[in-house]
């Protein structure tokens, strides 16, 4: 599968949300080389590159990251330089909040760093997507417990201005059906429209069941994107496209 040509017309914050975060509101996890911008390897694998990367910019990449690594690339439409190898093509959509009855959730507890070793063992359960050691400073994370073990959980994760992403949405599978997910994103939405912010998300194109929730909470298609990610060559050479056969995961 090919890497999605570029949208046309101008900007939007969204098309490219993790450099809104990283040069805005979460400036301050920003790591840089250049004109490249990633959060802390142990806080997120989302990166930002510049709308159009040219030689130097993959190079700054390639040494911020280091030879071998593979690299996340969410988003990003265009061709990967010569001698980076794809390593994961997955369709995703982008969905934005217009309408959703946002409230507090009564049952919900805000967690925290003491919480984070319970939160990594309910994402392996579930996985709803990357949680990294550090991701709860991203934001605001709730869950909800039963018997005092954690058992569903949603938080913010990007935040571009005017915007917060809504991320890690999951429940333990002895416990769906019980509406845990959508009392939780209506809980953190409350937090974000308490801000004067709009709340926004991704998962995979392929996630029907999740998309048809978050339709259903108020949410519309904003745009598709994919979820790339690379490795990192030894050296970096000229750019070139991407293999129509590419893996898509």
């Amino acid at each position: 599968m090919s890497v999605p040509g570029p949208r046309q017309g101008a900007p939007h914050v969204l098309d490219n949300p993790a450099l809104a975060s990283l040069t805005g509101p979460h400036a301050l996890f920003a790591e840089r080389r250049g004109r490249i911008l990633r959060y802390p390897v142990d806080v997120s694998p989302w990166l930002a590159l510049p709308g159009e990367p040219d030689a130097d910019d993959w190079a700054d990449l390639a040494a911020l990251a280091g030879p071998g690594t593979e690299v996340g690339l969410p988003g990003y439409r265009g061709d990967l330089p010569d001698g980076w190898e794809l390593t994961m093509n997955i369709p995703g959509v982008q969905l934005v909040d217009e309408g959703m009855e946002a409230v507090p959730e009564p049952q919900a507890v805000r967690l925290g760093p003491a919480d984070v070793p319970e939160i990594l063992d309910l994402i392996e359960r579930t996985r709803p997507g990357p949680f990294l050691p550090r991701t709860i400073e991203l934001g605001t994370y709730l869950g909800i417990r039963r018997d005092g073990r954690l058992v569903a959980m949603a938080g913010e994760r990007l935040h571009p201005p005017g915007w917060t992403e809504i991320s890690a949405v999951c429940t333990d599978p002895a416990y769906r059906g019980e509406g845990l997910a959508t009392r939780l994103i209506r809980a953190v939405a409350y937090g974000i429209r308490a801000r004067g912010e709009t709340p926004f998300l991704h998962t995979g194109a392929g996630n029907t069941t999740a998309i048809r929730l978050y339709e259903s909470l108020g949410f519309r298609l904003r745009r598709r994107t994919a979820f790339l990610a690379a490795r990192v060559p030894q050296t970096v050479g000229q750019s070139s496209p991407v293999p129509a056969d590419a893996p898509a995961l």
